[in-house]
């Protein structure tokens, strides 16, 4: 008996969606820009939309451009506008910058005192932004991480309010 019941529980562990959490359905029509959209399986946030109507028994078509949170990479996609698409969840949390390793990643602390150490410095002003004013002005610095479908990125810096 025991037996069957690994098995059953392996069997659903394998069917369930290790993705669904991480995304909640909406319709199309109520998408707005500067909103949050998946395309192509990646979170993206929307810079520009159009609908056309199309002929006499058509569904108006939402024309969507999107930029990929993590890539900078634009999207575009059509939709009749009452698909759902798929929304991300996004979070953006700030940390406390404690130091950066020789490898890139970012030392941070939550707010609950604990470290993580999984975030890489990125490649572009952000970075730059992180380094001058952690490094060169010697500033308390806190880090935005932004959080989407799994991956996360530092998208900001600014000094430390003075406690």
């Amino acid at each position: 008996m025991a037996e069957g019941n690994d098995a059953q529980h392996e069997l659903t562990f394998e069917t369930a969606d290790a993705g669904a959490s991480l995304t909640f359905p909406l319709q199309c029509s109520a998408l707005r820009k500067n909103g949050f959209v998946v395309i192509k399986q990646r979170p993206c946030k929307i810079v520009d939309m159009s609908t056309s109507k199309t002929g006499k028994h058509g569904h108006a078509k939402v024309h969507l451009t999107a930029i990929d949170l993590f890539t900078g990479k634009k999207l575009e996609d059509l939709s009749p506008s009452t698909h759902n698409m798929e929304v991300p969840h996004v979070r953006r949390q700030e940390y406390q910058l404690l130091d950066i390793s020789e490898d890139g990643f970012l030392n941070l602390m939550t707010e609950s005192g604990e470290t993580k150490d999984d975030v890489k410095i990125p490649d572009d002003e952000v970075g730059q932004k992180i380094n001058k004013l952690f490094r060169e002005d010697e500033k308390d610095t806190n880090v935005i991480v932004l959080t989407a479908m799994g991956e996360e990125a530092a998208i900001d810096a600014k000094e430390a309010p003075k406690s």
